[in-house]
């Protein structure tokens, strides 16, 4: 049986199909047998999977049930169904639900992951106010961001580390008060024992590794990608030299940022 090569950078379906299959062949499932549990023909999961088909919320949702998968696909349909989402962030979502480790390097906000409602509201706000974005664009950012954030509550949470620069700490998004709620829920996560929190001080200067947003994914497997975003694109990062040396720049960014003590000091002050 010939077995079709499949491409995720071609379109939002045709990522959609391959972490389909992905997923399902990390169980060692044939087609038929992940149709037999959802309710599908064999055919039908070969045309989603090799993204000749598009196919429903429900679809998405049966898959994620008997996978296993969490609410990784549905995420991803989601995402790839609303607009004003950076093309590739979709992908990284779904592949972010099913990762077991998140680093995070953000420069100048606080993490998606770690946003209050009422802070990524301020900031979809601020996108609609300058005609960059519509108002529904940015309840469903806002809603897909708290879907994202149900990781926590998975029963295996990722560990996730989060190096944030001292401007995110500093920049009063929302005004006073939703930034002192911002800070006071960042310090309420950083006692979990899944996450650590640490800050770049402003002192790091130019010794600072990263000069935008990147994220890595690590998977049950010890397979890595990354993800960074520019002004209207976002981009999955599979190279493994670049993925390398994203992994060696960030080890360097844990070691010269603050002590977890120290970041919470920081937070705790500002």
């Amino acid at each position: 049986m010939n077995r079709k090569e499949l491409d995720p950078t071609a379109s939002p379906r045709h990522s959609f199909g391959a972490l389909l299959r992905s997923s399902r062949e990390a169980l060692g499932w044939t087609q038929g047998e992940l149709g037999a549990l959802m309710g599908y023909s064999d055919s039908y999961i070969s045309a989603v999977e090799t993204g000749r088909k598009s196919t429903s919320r429900d679809f998405a949702r049966a898959a994620d049930k008997a996978l296993g998968t969490g609410q990784t696909l549905e995420l991803m349909w989601i995402g790839m169904r609303k607009k004003g989402f950076l093309e590739g962030f979709p992908e990284h979502a779904a592949q972010e639900a099913r990762a077991v480790e998140v680093r995070i390097y953000e420069p100048n906000l606080i993490p998606g992951l770690f946003q209050t409602k009422a802070y990524a509201s301020a900031i979809e706000a601020a996108a609609v106010r300058r005609g960059t974005s519509t108002p529904d664009q940015a309840d469903e950012r806002v809603k897909f961001l708290i879907a994202r954030q149900r990781l926590f509550r998975r029963a295996k949470p990722p560990v996730i580390h989060a190096v944030i620069d001292e401007s995110a700490i500093r920049r009063p998004v929302g005004g006073a008060e939703v930034m002192r709620a911002q800070l006071d829920h960042l310090a309420g996560m950083a006692s979990r024992p899944d996450v650590i929190f640490q800050v770049a001080p402003f002192s790091l200067a130019e010794h600072a590794p990263f000069v935008a947003f990147v994220t890595l994914l690590t998977f049950s497997d010890r397979s890595v990608v990354g993800y960074t975003e520019a002004a209207d694109h976002g981009y999955v990062v599979r190279d493994d030299e670049t993925v390398r040396d994203w992994e060696r720049a960030y080890d360097r960014l844990q070691v010269e940022a603050l002590t977890t003590a120290a970041t919470l000091d920081l937070i705790r002050k500002a």
